[in-house]
């Protein structure tokens, strides 16, 4: 999450104004633990559409991987 912060501020953008997320897991069992992490990110007012789904194999193997849509 860290990572997609500075995307967002390098494009002059901010958590608050993201509108959807598709997040990708290698294995579904990790939703609770990124759910966690993902909620201090977001107010839950102010959440945006979000997607998680499970994919057989990411780049690189990641674990996961964090699809976003934000206004500029």
């Amino acid at each position: 999450m860290a990572n997609l912060e500075a995307i967002l501020i390098t494009a002059g953008s901010s958590f608050t104004q993201v509108v959807k997320t598709t997040i990708f897991l290698a294995d579904i069992n990790d939703f609770a633990n990124v759910n966690s992490v993902y909620k201090t990110y977001f107010d839950g007012a102010a959440s945006p559409a979000r997607v998680c789904i499970q994919a057989s194999r990411l780049p690189k193997d990641a674990l996961i991987e964090i699809d976003c849509i934000a206004e500029i």
